[in-house]
């Protein structure tokens, strides 16, 4: 893929993950004590991380021509998302898990095309109430899928870029078709006590799968997804449904390669982060697709950046 478009597709994985936190940064609710403060830390760890990143990527593009292999991923990221919309929205599954069994289906039968499709089937996960037809879906599937393409050299290995990639192509649709974000009420600060622990497992649950049993981080987030999105609404019909979203975003904190969140401490400690920002960022965006990789990939990043800003500051004392 030539530099230009590389560049574009990084700034676009940015530029997501920045409207998603300055959206719930300016929005009209109120923080509990002390969390105020953590917010504000995690827009600041993702901002360093970010800049080291920056520093990194640029050096690595390497230029070359759109090939064949670029349009079969798009076109999977396409299809992932019609196929989980179609599920979600007509069979009645609900995004969850429409979404985690096309991520487990194509990522056990048609592995060469799996982390595509998965990035589709965030797209798809979008609310009838703001996409409601097949036609603004498609749209979102197809820049999500340039997008896919143009960020292979960018932020390798960080968990949930592939749902942020699928926001983008939410973001850029709803844009382009006058579409509006449905509004929400305020962050459930009360449940912080089950939805942090439960965000907690889903990580370590899901890079214990992928790395340890080796399946891999597509159907290993795949069935983390498909697990929570039947149980917990079996179990619990008031908060199953919110515990199952978490869970599966969870899920996208353990897609992590092992070079940036290295053991299960950092993984746990990512997961439970995402806990943290799920709650933190409900008011912003309500209804689009890819906003739990979003999640994921914040919490990913401003963990990272944590790390990065602790090896700085260890190193100037040394």
């Amino acid at each position: 893929m030539y530099r230009p478009a590389q560049l574009l597709g990084y700034l676009a994985l940015l530029l997501t993950a920045g409207a998603l936190l300055v959206g719930s940064l300016l929005a009209p609710t109120e923080m509990p004590s002390g969390t105020g403060g953590l917010q504000i830390g995690i827009v600041l760890t993702a901002a360093i991380a970010g800049v080291v990143e920056h520093r990194r990527t640029l050096t690595e593009f390497e230029s070359s021509a759109f090939n064949s292999a670029d349009a079969i991923d798009a076109l999977a990221v396409v299809a992932g998302a019609v196929v989980t919309y179609v599920l979600s929205v007509h069979a009645g599954l609900g995004p969850v898990l429409a979404s985690a069994l096309v991520g487990l289906v194509v990522g056990l039968a048609i592995p060469s095309v799996g982390a595509p499709a998965y990035c589709g089937s965030f797209v798809g996960m979008a609310s009838p109430a703001v996409f409601g037809g097949l036609e603004s879906v498609i749209l979102a599937g197809v820049v999500a899928g340039f997008a896919f393409v143009a960020t292979t050299e960018s932020f390798g290995g960080v968990g949930g870029k592939l749902g942020t990639l699928a926001m983008f192509g939410c973001l850029a649709a709803a844009a382009l078709l006058g579409l509006e974000f449905a509004e929400t009420g305020a962050p459930q600060w009360k449940l912080a006590h089950l939805i942090v622990p439960v965000a907690v497992l889903g990580a370590v649950a899901t890079v214990v799968l992928s790395v340890r049993l080796e399946w891999g981080g597509v159907v290993g987030s795949g069935a983390v997804g498909v697990i929570a999105g039947i149980a917990f609404p079996l179990a619990m019909s008031d908060l199953g449904g919110t515990l199952a979203a978490v869970a599966f975003c969870a899920s996208f904190v353990g897609m992590s390669s092992t070079e940036r969140l290295s053991g299960l401490v950092q993984v746990g400690l990512a997961g439970g982060l995402s806990g943290f920002v799920f709650l933190m960022v409900t008011p912003a965006f309500d209804g689009s697709g890819g906003k739990l990789g979003t999640i994921a990939f914040v919490s990913c990043i401003g963990l990272i950046g944590a790390l990065e800003l602790r090896s700085i500051v260890v190193d100037q004392f040394a």
